[in-house]
């Protein structure tokens, strides 16, 4: 019986997991179930402080709390099948739970990537052309940036799933990973994946490297304003409010960087799941962290939050 039409003989695929050793799966469950709720806390809690305090009604913590509840939508879609995997002997996934959990990893992704970038322009109109900001970054703008980094996200992961969907899967059905991606499901094809693989070199072109240039770009040009400042506090100040994002951005390129590489490699390995766990745990997780900790405003805007005070003037 076919898994969707396409003749193929694979009706479910098996994930092996982080680990398949009994004894640790309750050790990791209680750690990954720990980092879930961290993690959709933290990030809850920004677009909590984001809507309470109007100091951070801004273009900046506008794609913020974006960026917060894309966080949320990627970890939802990784870990809570993850967790149900430790609690049961049975790891299998049906065909099309996997190609949708693909579709929503993508998604999410794609829409995390094109914010990122809106986000390094929003520095580079606030820093190197501030009396124009706010015309440039209108709500209009900033809801139209949003909005295009959907569209062009869901057609990159409509592509992938739709083609990927046309292959076929005869052979062996086991996954050693704890989601569906496409780099393992390309392995256990027994079609050609040589457009699969086109159109995914295209993606990361248009999505990855067309991006970071653009980053870079604001940035190179955010650093040459900045450095024209003479006041050492003012520098600081303008530094500060790019280092979270740079940071971010960092973790977010690195990790998928490392994750698409491997492309051609014939055997996955437990660096394809570590890697997995930092774009898809711990990237979420630390995220508010690294925006909060040295935010003034956001810091007084959570203490808002969870204890009823004003932020501190």
């Amino acid at each position: 019986m076919g898994a969707s039409g396409n003749d193929s003989l694979v009706t479910e695929f098996v994930l092996l997991g982080l680990t398949e050793t009994p004894a640790l799966q309750p050790i990791l469950f209680v750690i990954f179930l720990l980092a879930y709720i961290v993690t959709v806390g933290g990030n809850v809690s920004i677009l909590a402080a984001i809507l309470v305090e109007p100091k951070l009604h801004t273009p900046m913590y506008f794609f913020l709390g974006n960026l917060s509840l894309l966080d949320v939508g990627c970890i939802s879609v990784t870990v809570p099948a993850m967790l149900r995997y430790f609690l049961s002997n049975k790891k299998s996934i049906p065909y099309r739970a996997c190609l949708s959990q693909l579709f929503f990893f993508h998604l999410l992704a794609g829409v995390d990537c094109f914010l990122l970038t809106v986000m390094a322009y929003d520095r580079y109109l606030a820093i190197c052309q501030p009396l124009t900001y706010s015309a440039r970054m209108s709500w209009g703008i900033q809801q139209a940036l949003a909005s295009m980094s959907c569209v062009f996200s869901f057609t990159n992961a409509l592509t992938q799933t739709v083609a990927l969907s046309t292959l076929k899967f005869c052979g062996p059905n086991v996954i050693n990973h704890f989601y569906c991606d496409l780099p393992q499901l390309f392995q256990l094809s027994c079609s050609s994946t040589q457009l699969n693989e086109q159109l995914l070199f295209v993606a990361a072109a248009f999505m990855g490297v067309a991006p970071l240039v653009l980053i870079t770009a604001s940035y190179a040009h955010v650093v040459a304003a900045v450095l024209r400042i003479r006041s050492a506090e003012g520098r600081k100040k303008a530094f500060s409010t790019c280092g979270s994002h740079l940071t971010v951005v960092g973790i977010f390129y690195g990790t998928g960087v490392f994750s698409y590489m491997r492309l051609g490699s014939v055997e996955a390995s437990d660096k394809d799941k570590g890697i997995g766990i930092l774009n898809t745990v711990i990237s979420p997780m630390l995220n508010p962290l690294i925006y909060s900790l040295r935010n003034p405003d956001v810091q007084g805007a959570l203490r808002q939050v969870f204890m009823g005070r004003p932020p501190l003037k």
